[in-house]
């Protein structure tokens, strides 16, 4: 993380409380076959601890910007939510919608497209969890010593999303951009989305193209599935172990902690403080058991079977949940120009 960002997000936690309204983005949906949701424009209400649980479980392997050894998953879940606040703000507390940050305009190009493209896997990953019912998203990338040859080509899709308690699977190619997209983006997304036919032998029942994008400063998302063109196809190998890029950052970041590890295991409602980022985490015990002890997919299947559970605490389908503080309602650059 820059000295900047530091500088950025740590001027976030001066000031008083306030009341968190929730977030509301507006979407369009295209080509959805009937039975899945419904095609025109709507908007999702959501919430920051939404929006900070996608960013740290979209289950990308993420080499170029974080560590690759020892406590690589700790700065990696770190890295991740300081790009949500560096980039995105609400107005006021009283603001529902998401918009740009000054900090993030100003920007150079090449800055602006990876937190683009880190923006844009995350808003998939939330859509795809709340209107989709599938929050398990991982990237190809997970899959690259199986996959190297097409994974270094282009047209691939980003993600491979499976629904809860189905066994069914999606592909998702995630674009981020600044400005509205036209008809040959729409296209090219869909397109990359097509490649994926099958993961573990399961043929991919949606090949969505999704962009979330900025118009004028506020933050929109758009996503098509229409019926897929014949390519050269991608298909992957799956096992439980393959959960581990998924829970990874989180996991790691408490068992750093060995006295939140140990209340994790036994009690439900603790969340680990992050420090400098208002915010914190808790993985409930049902799961929090067979993480800490590497089980992977016994983690994955224990959520599986405590949906209603994990509901009633307050945690995410996956068995995690991030709960962020009052400053991610404050504006992002008023509060740090006035550290002067």
């Amino acid at each position: 993380m820059s000295n900047r960002v530091r500088l950025l997000v740590a001027a976030l936690l001066n000031g008083s409380p306030v009341t968190m309204s929730p977030l509301r983005i507006s979407y369009q949906t295209e080509c959805f076959p009937a039975g899945s949701i419904a095609n025109g424009l709507a908007h999702l209400d959501t919430s920051w601890d939404d929006v900070l649980w996608a960013a740290v479980t979209v289950g990308r392997p993420n080499r170029h910007y974080v560590f690759r050894h020892g406590d690589a998953s700790i700065y990696e879940a770190i890295f991740r939510w300081s790009l949500i606040r560096m980039s995105l703000e609400q107005s006021g507390p009283g603001s529902r919608r998401l918009r740009s940050t000054s900090a993030a305009r100003t920007l150079d190009t090449t800055e602006k497209g990876w937190v683009s493209y880190f923006i844009g896997m995350t808003f998939c990953k939330l859509f795809a969890a709340r209107l989709l019912n599938t929050p398990w998203l991982l990237h190809l990338d997970v899959f690259r010593q199986y996959l190297n040859l097409v994974l270094n080509g282009r047209s691939r899709p980003d993600l491979v999303g499976k629904e809860h308690g189905t066994g069914i699977w999606h592909a998702f190619e995630c674009k981020g951009r600044i400005s509205p997209p036209n008809d040959a983006v729409k296209q090219k997304a869909k397109n990359q989305a097509d490649r994926l036919v099958s993961v573990h032998g399961t043929v991919c029942s949606l090949h969505i193209g999704a962009i979330t994008y900025l118009r004028g400063d506020v933050l929109q998302f758009y996503w098509r599935d229409p019926v897929p063109e014949k390519a050269k196809p991608i298909e992957i190998p799956f096992s439980g172990s393959h959960w581990r890029y998924y829970y990874a950052p989180v996991t790691q970041l408490i068992t750093a902690n060995q006295d939140y590890q140990k209340r994790m295991q036994s009690e439900s409602g603790v969340f680990l403080p992050v420090a400098d980022l208002d915010l914190e985490v808790g993985i409930h015990p049902l799961v929090a058991v067979p993480l800490f002890h590497g089980q992977w997919e016994q983690a994955h299947q224990m959520a599986l079977r405590s949906t209603d559970t994990l509901a009633r605490a307050g945690y995410q389908p996956d068995g995690l949940a991030v709960r962020a503080g009052a400053s991610w309602s404050r504006q992002f650059e008023d509060l740090y120009f006035s550290e002067g």
